[in-house]
């Protein structure tokens, strides 16, 4: 008895290669819009753990650098411990803010993150996406208002 050659045609290879290209070409994107929502979370994160250091600086009347709030660069923002990220007025309103750049991804860079305290105490989220041409508003985080 003579044995049939068994295995996949060139057609179904192809029609395999074909699928696997379309989902490829919607995921990608998908993938892509989750880090950069990710990566600006993780920016206002790290920005938020800075308001608790600034509500104790302003009850002791105490200057705001860098040093005085346990500042640290994120690797995802243009900061540097040289340049002070928080201002704090006479009044007690203030804000803290930087712009993402560094390993962010490359639609991020420009974007700035601002917390502002109001004299009342109250802190809220701006996101100025004047510099990002690339900004989509899937990447906002949610409760701050973009401008």
């Amino acid at each position: 008895m003579i044995g049939k050659n068994s295995g996949f045609t060139l057609i179904e290879l192809m029609i395999v290669v074909a699928i696997v290209g379309i989902i490829a070409a919607i995921a990608i994107p998908s993938y892509q819009g989750y880090v950069m929502q990710s990566q600006v979370n993780q920016a206002l994160g790290e920005l938020s753990a800075y308001k608790t250091a600034v509500e104790e600086r302003l009850s002791q009347s105490g200057a705001l650098v860098n040093s005085d709030i346990g500042y640290s660069p994120s690797p995802l923002t243009t900061g540097t411990a040289a340049i002070d990220i928080a201002v704090l007025n006479p009044d007690g309103s203030g804000h803290i803010e930087v712009t993402m750049g560094g390993n962010a991804h490359g639609s991020l860079t420009g974007v700035v993150l601002r917390l502002e305290r109001s004299v009342t105490g109250s802190w809220s989220c701006i996101v100025d996406t004047s510099g990002a041409p690339g900004w989509s508003d899937r990447y906002s985080p949610s409760g701050c208002a973009v401008i």
